[in-house]
């Protein structure tokens, strides 16, 4: 029981103490310190009817306590700009939902981007420093010196816990999506299914605490569709391509539910890339896949971004539309030499052409650069494939 309410309570409470102390590294402290003795008292006395609110009233306790053994106690508890607190009354009020603030605050421009999505998983997910530091594979050593620079930037650099004015608010929820795409792509790309239900855990928060956002819920959209698609994306071991894919293995309802909340974006002024690429992916769940609308998309997308990666996922479509070789000649004009996808991608267009020899220089390329045990065992396997059909040929 404590570990739903540690995932589903620990964002509000740890929220609710940064806005309320000022203070990052004292109210993750009190915030754990408060989980800790629930975990004793719940176990014999069992649960209170409001967990969150209790576990914000011990915290809060916990914090004041320490600050009254502390040296500088008069000094911090005036920058609290509030009484005491002595008794406090336990109801729903007890938390005001400050986490669009603390979203913010992680997603400071003045951090770096890995700073501010490994701030986001901890702060708002409340995933402990091992879990962060296998999903950015360093050592748990290396992202704890990680998190703790990012909290003396805070401290040091006086970074607000508050949402940012309007003439900065555009900027900073880019900053805020992008941490939370940054979370489900890494995820979504190694094969870490808890690290994607985090980042849609997250995106589902952010659409409640800014629900006229268009581009939150594109978003949200973008990765469920993608999502909807997890229990296919493997099958022994090995990863499958979207066009092998069992499609009764997708999840019709986050289809659906993406669907709509894409529908919802786009009515609200939604028009950025994370829309253009919800868009796409909802093209890709339908059958036949209209692969001229897709193209165009990546058209759009293109001109959005100018990404070379999104240059290379648009030849994909080309080639669905206008042959291998088309899509080919759009494909070697990328700089994208150190990209494991290039390489398999050309490998991919190669091996449709028939080009045996210049199909396995790809895939062997693309299978050194490739990061995951699931991409390896394809790549292999493409690779075993060709090598079979160049004896059984001559």
């Amino acid at each position: 029981m404590l570990e739903d309410v540690f995932r589903d309570q620990w964002g509000r409470v740890f929220a609710s103490l940064v806005g309320y102390l000022g203070d990052v590294d004292l109210a993750e402290e009190a915030a754990q310190e408060a989980f800790a003795i629930a975990a004793e008292r719940w176990a014999s006395d069992g649960p209170p009817d409001n967990p969150g609110a209790w576990l914000v009233v011990t915290a809060r306790r916990r914090a004041v306590d320490r600050l009254r053994r502390d040296r500088t106690y008069a000094e911090k508890l005036r920058l609290l700009d509030r009484p005491e607190p002595v008794e406090i009354e336990m109801n729903e009020t007890i938390i005001p939902d400050e986490r669009l603030e603390l979203f913010f605050l992680c997603c400071h421009p003045a951090l770096n981007p890995e700073a501010r999505v490994a701030l986001t998983l901890r702060s708002l997910g409340g995933l402990e420093t091992p879990e962060i530091a296998r999903a950015f594979l360093v050592n748990d050593e290396t992202m704890k010196r990680r998190l703790t620079r990012a909290r003396t930037k805070i401290r040091v650099a006086g970074i607000p816990f508050t949402v940012p004015p309007d003439h900065a608010l555009p900027e900073r929820v880019r900053s805020v999506l992008a941490a939370l795409y940054l979370i489900f792509n890494q995820g979504y790309g190694d094969g870490r299914a808890d690290l994607a239900a985090e980042a849609i855990r997250l995106g589902r928060i952010l659409i409640g605490l800014m629900p006229d956002e268009p581009d939150a819920r594109a978003l949200l959209a973008l990765m469920l569709l993608h999502d909807s698609r997890r229990a296919a994306r493997v099958r022994d071991g090995e990863i499958v391509p979207l066009h092998e894919q069992d499609r009764a293995l997708w999840n019709d309802a986050q289809i659906e539910e993406g669907k709509a909340l894409l529908d919802h974006a786009v009515r609200l002024g939604a028009r950025g890339a994370y829309s253009v690429q919800a868009a796409i992916a909802a093209l890709q769940t339908e059958t036949p896949i209209d692969w001229p609308a897709v193209a165009a998309l990546y058209d759009r997308l293109h001109e959005l971004t100018g990404s070379a990666v999104v240059a290379l996922n648009r030849a994909v479509a080309i080639a669905e539309v206008e042959g291998p070789a088309a899509a080919l000649a759009i494909v070697d004009e990328l700089d994208l030499g150190e990209y494991r996808y290039f390489h398999s991608t050309r490998a991919e267009l190669l091996r449709r052409m028939d080009d045996v020899a210049g199909a396995l220089a790809a895939y062997e390329r693309a299978l050194d650069l490739s990061t995951t045990e699931v991409e390896r065992r394809f790549l292999e396997r493409r690779i075993d494939e060709l090598k079979g059909h160049r004896l059984a040929n001559g």
